[in-house]
């Protein structure tokens, strides 16, 4: 019965992958942390979305380093910008009310040895797409300051 179980517990999680198989969606930034954080925050302002919060992951990592075992600091700078949009997150949970569980969406900044990174989570198939191609342009936009 053991065996059972385990495989229709293997069975599913293989049946979920498929939808998340992606990794995040990364765009290489040319200039400082700061140029690059400053370029995400207006272009998410000037859609006339508002950044519920900002998680500053970078210095979590820090900060508990050593409480945890860390061997290396995995990046100098590392925010999260997380916002919704009303008209996006609408359109998305009409068509399955259950894409609520990806609200808020974050776009986030990074500085790794030298090289800064802003980039965005990969989401299912489907809906989800429309998400994608806000922070797509989001990003874009971001890229280009």
């Amino acid at each position: 019965m053991k065996n059972n179980i385990f495989g229709a517990v293997i069975a599913s999680a293989a049946l979920a992958l498929p939808a998340f198989a992606n990794g995040p969606h990364l765009t290489g930034y040319n200039g400082s942390y700061e140029d690059a954080r400053f370029a995400v925050e207006n272009a998410i302002i000037n859609r006339g979305l508002v950044i519920d919060y900002v998680s500053h992951v970078g210095d979590m990592l820090m900060r508990t380093n050593e409480d945890v075992g860390g061997k290396e600091h995995l990046f100098s700078e590392a925010e999260i910008f997380l916002f919704c949009s009303a008209a996006v997150s609408r359109q998305v949970m009409e068509m399955d009310p259950m894409n609520i569980a990806h609200c808020p969406y974050g776009i986030f900044v990074t500085e790794r040895r030298g090289k800064v990174t802003i980039g965005y989570r990969d989401y299912p198939e489907g809906p989800m797409d429309i998400v994608e191609a806000l922070l797509a342009e989001i990003v874009a936009e971001a890229a280009d300051f």
